[in-house]
């Protein structure tokens, strides 16, 4: 069963930092999309960041130069490093992939970050 679990979440200072992971349960190679979202309550589910289906990267406006997405496909996990966070980046964070082998759509659990003083 093909499963994401995010991790790396917590309660962080505005200006600090958290790398949230996000871990398949086989490879990612076959996940040909993956991307991290957000919601925060009241507020619709927005992309954060994402790997295409051609390979490259793509940012919200509100995180560009501060987010970086990463993959490490040896381990089958994807990285959000968030350096410089505010309170507006309060949400929970999921992690949505594209399965090319078995054609479907997964998604984790979510992770919650909130950023306070």
């Amino acid at each position: 069963q093909v499963q994401l679990v995010e991790s790396g979440g917590g309660l962080v200072q505005p200006g600090g930092s958290l790398r949230l992971s996000c871990a398949a349960s086989g490879s990612i190679i076959s996940f040909t999309r993956m991307v991290w979202y957000r919601q925060a309550p009241g507020k619709q589910r927005e992309l954060v960041a994402g790997f295409t289906t051609g390979g490259s990267t793509n940012y919200a406006d509100s995180v560009k130069g501060r987010f970086t997405i990463s993959r490490d496909n040896a381990k089958n996990t994807v990285y959000l490093q968030m350096n410089s966070l505010k309170p507006e980046d309060t949400a929970v964070y999921l992690c949505y992939g594209w399965n090319i082998i078995t054609r479907n759509d997964y998604w984790g659990q979510g992770t919650q970050v909130t950023v306070s003083s």
